[in-house]
């Protein structure tokens, strides 16, 4: 039989063949603790699953990944495990109409995030345990058919160590030893999740009365581990989430489905959050232990507010497979910031989309990996790497375009129609599109061949005639796509037109919308307006697009940047200018100057920190590499300056004082770090928390300023699992050829790490700083990685994978070696030419900004 990679062909003929009426599960967790040598470290998973099957007779399969399978039944009947069990699968022969499968297995620990991952507290020795399954993990903790359009009630009944509390998706309660949940509705698979422990538990409730009088009671919890408790901000966390489910139900008119609302801050968590019903799993990073900005503030709801669109978008109502996946993540993505904006205190977050959201669509749309927001997804591994930049936030500001092509209320209307209609299912493109037309009386076909079923990202740049008093006589937008993906889309714009005030302020004086179809189209109602200094064709943010100036546009931006009154025109602006700089448009050190000049006026916060993040990435990729060392005294110099003319103890202050920190490199500004570690330097109102002093630490070791004494004396100063993290980072920082040896080693030749920690490894490892001791390992990795892929789990093989890329390595030669092994590897596992193939282009895309960045020095 095929091994793990379950692929969309045969989830189909299993779901065509077999209904499944319920799961009873029962794990025993009180292995979780003691020392115990033997590896892997295992659990007793027992499961009961009934279900129906349309041709009696037939043969089908169950999943589990598991080192042991000590007994199956299958209606009564026993199977001989090392027959019918092959590692991943469980063959099921000769099935009647009503079948009952019983399965006794030992099931492994993870130390990767998937499956029941265990984490051990190295500040107090206290063993948690969390699971993850998506897209299809939960096989590694139970017997199942892991395949999303497969639903069923679930039961779980869990023994635990004593002490510890244990959840699920269902409410709970301890008797004999064994906490027994309530059963579940028809949910998938992959949303069913337990957490386990002796974490801290805080509680509160939510009450909703609805027109017809009835009331809805949820009670709520948020949970984490007992040494982050100091630093639990649960109130924050129940404001957000009690503001989220009064604007989910005033839009969705379908009350929540899933009876309490739990939410888990857990250790070494691969992803930002995941949406299992009842029970909402987050990276406990979202805790803070030191100061941040609004920014994080504002991410953290955003993501509470994506989870809790999911339990209708998702879990409610579930894709068929994951071609389908964007029918759940488009939805929350755009419904994280729709509630943002629309509930809480961060009014402002679509600037934050606008801003950093689309960034990373952008990226994914113009790699060769990318694809339709309906993607074509074969297999597991396919579906692992689709939770990209396209299917989360370019699907996210294609809706938002919907919802100016459609209405909000015709688009929110569909949305009530399509919970209804198909509540505890699993749907398709067709199922959504159909509600749409209903709602809208709009050609929804069209609208999904332009938007939902082509790649690519056009742009749109104006095109200005004025007659010879300075007035417009034609202003079009032109459209282009680039010739790999030629489509040309409607698009529902606002053209902005800006001139400069008396005072010297950038401001909006005229405004239209139009519909942009073709490669030209005139904007009427703009003729006979002033001239413009500055056009800006996606004004508001209306569609998915890169914008693009014309010259005029782009020298009032170059002088007048800083004077855009409106907070949005001005993260349009950045963006468009950043895309500018990764197209090759742009000299890099062009876009470094106007952050010098700018960015210290920039109000939003997280635009600032954008702008320090694309900085960054411009001097360390972009700009030419006789300019690097330029071009990082002069950005160190200027956030110097900025830092000691914030506002002492401000949020900005903060943000400069972090960038500052990342590219800091002279002597006299190592000196500065080192003495505001010490004390014996100080800038007002800047307070050097712990996180703080870490984020200092780590330049400090990358040149050589922090040895592995000093690194030791940080962490018994915080030991801490997230101590332990940014220290083994900054270990791996250290310029020597020996450390660097020793960090490859442990994240490529050995699984002893956790996955934290091979993240912490692999960047300390790939410092900018000193790439000649970097420059030995691209032979290595090409040698390797077919290796690591095929050994390791899929996470653990992404990291290495995406990290260790020789993107420092930035000449032809490793272009060429890595033409050369994609060459070599044509049958190479999809999913890995994949990583390899954007890494190559990241890299070639690179080298063309450094020739323009080059040629603009002359």
């Amino acid at each position: 039989m095929p091994g793990e990679n379950l692929t969309r062909d045969e989830a189909r003929e299993r779901a065509a063949l077999l209904s499944v009426d319920g799961y009873d599960v029962s794990l025993d967790l009180r292995s979780a603790l003691g020392d115990g040598d033997e590896e892997p470290r295992t659990f007793r998973s027992v499961t009961t699953i009934r279900f129906r099957c349309d041709e009696p007779g037939a043969s089908s399969f169950a999943d589990l990944v598991a080192p042991e399978v000590t007994a199956v039944s299958l209606n009564g009947r026993d199977l001989d495990p090392g027959t019918v069990f092959d590692g991943s699968r469980i063959l099921l022969e000769e099935l009647a109409a009503d079948n009952e499968l019983v399965v006794d297995a030992q099931c492994a620990y993870s130390r990767t995030g998937e499956g029941m991952h265990r984490f051990v507290d190295p500040e107090d020795g206290e063993v948690y345990l969390y699971t993850q399954y998506e897209p299809a993990d939960s096989r590694r903790v139970f017997a199942n058919f892991e395949q999303p359009d497969l639903k069923a009630p679930f039961r779980f009944e869990v023994r635990a160590p004593e002490g510890w509390v244990v959840w699920s998706n269902g409410a709970g309660e301890l008797s004999d030893g064994v906490w027994r949940f309530a059963e579940t509705k028809p949910i998938s698979t992959y949303i069913t999740c337990v957490t386990a422990g002796p974490y801290h538990y805080v509680t509160d409730s939510y009450s909703r009365t609805f027109a017809d009088g009835s009331t809805l009671e949820i009670p709520l919890g948020a949970l984490c581990r007992k040494g982050l408790a100091p630093y639990f901000d649960a109130d924050d966390i129940f404001l957000v989430t009690k503001q989220g489910l009064d604007f989910f139900h005033d839009h969705f008119d379908y009350p929540y489905p899933f009876g309490k609302y739990d939410q888990a801050f857990v250790p070494e968590y691969n992803l930002g959050a995941m949406e299992n019903p009842g029970l909402v799993t987050f990276r406990e990073e979202f805790i803070f232990r030191g100061k941040v900005t609004q920014a994080s503030y504002e991410s953290r709801a955003n993501v509470i507010l994506h989870e809790m669109a999911h339990m209708w978008f998702g879990d409610l109502v579930t894709m068929v497979w994951w071609d389908d996946l964007w029918l759940k993540e488009s939805f929350a993505d755009f419904m994280g910031t729709f509630a943002n904006v629309g509930a809480t205190r961060f009014t402002d977050a679509w600037i934050t989309f606008a801003n950093r959201r689309k960034a990373w669509a952008y990226r994914a749309d113009q790699l060769p990996s990318t694809h339709p927001i309906t993607a074509d997804i074969r297999d597991l591994q396919d579906a692992k790497l689709n939770f990209d930049g396209i299917t989360y936030a370019k699907g996210a500001s294609v809706l938002k375009q919907l919802v100016a092509y459609v209405g909000q209320d015709a688009f929110l209307e569909g949305a009530r129609r399509y919970f209804k209609r198909n509540a505890y299912g699993n749907t398709r493109l067709g199922d959504l599109l159909s509600v749409l037309e209903e709602t809208s009386g709009r050609d929804m076909a069209a609208w999904a061949r332009s938007w939902l079923q082509t790649a690519g990202v056009n742009s749109l740049t104006p095109q200005v005639l004025l007659d010879a008093e300075g007035r417009i006589t034609e202003l079009a937008v032109l459209q282009e796509a680039a010739e790999s993906h030629p489509e040309l889309r409607p698009h529902r714009v606002a053209i902005g037109l800006y001139r400069r005030t008396a005072d010297g302020a950038l401001e909006r004086y005229a405004r239209a919308e139009a519909d942009v179809d073709g490669p030209r189209t005139v904007v009427a109602e703009l003729a006979g307006a002033q001239a413009p200094e500055l056009v800006l064709v996606n004004d508001d943010d209306l569609t998915y697009c890169k914008i693009r100036f014309d010259d005029t546009s782009l020298a009032a931006l170059r002088e007048h940047l800083g004077d855009i009154t409106d907070p949005l025109a001005r993260a349009l602006c950045w963006s468009a200018l950043w895309n500018l700089t990764r197209d090759a448009l742009l000299p890099a050190r062009d876009f470094v100057d106007l952050v010098l000049r700018f960015a210290g006026r920039e109000s939003d916060i997280g635009v600032l920190q954008m702008l320090h993040a694309w900085a960054g990435s411009a001097l360390v990729h972009y700009v030419a590499p006789q300019w690097r060392e330029t071009g990082e005294r002069l950005l160190a110099e200027g956030a110097l300056t900025e830092l000691r003319l914030a506002e002492p103890g401000s949020e900005h202050q903060l943000a400069w004082a972090r960038f500052f920190a990342t590219v800091a490199s002279g002597p006299a500004d190592l000196q500065l770090l080192q003495g505001l570690l010490e004390g014996t330097a100080k800038i007002d109102g800047l307070t050097v928390d712990q996180e703080l002093r870490w984020a200092f630490l780590e330049p400090l070791a990358a040149h050589g300023a922090a040895d592995e004494a000093v690194l030791a004396a940080e962490l018994a100063r915080d030991d801490t699992a997230s101590g332990k993290r940014h220290q083994v980072r900054c270990l791996a920082a250290r310029p020597s050829a020996a450390v660097k040896a020793q960090a490859w080693a442990q994240v490529v030749e050995s699984d002893a790490l956790s996955n934290a920690l091979v993240e912490a490894t692999i960047a300390g490892f790939d410092q900018p700083s000193r790439r000649d001791l970097l420059a030995p390992y691209t032979e290595k990795y090409f040698a390797v990685i077919d290796r690591v892929w095929s050994q390791r789990s899929i996470q653990i093989g992404m990291d290495v994978v995406r990290g260790l890329f020789p993107s420092l390595q930035d000449s032809q030669a490793t272009l060429d070696a890595a033409d050369a092994w994609l060459s070599a590897h044509e049958k190479a596992a999809p999913a890995l030419r994949r990583l390899v193939l954007e890494s190559r282009d990241d890299l070639a895309r690179a080298l063309r900004g450094q020739a323009c960045d080059a040629a603009a020095a002359g």
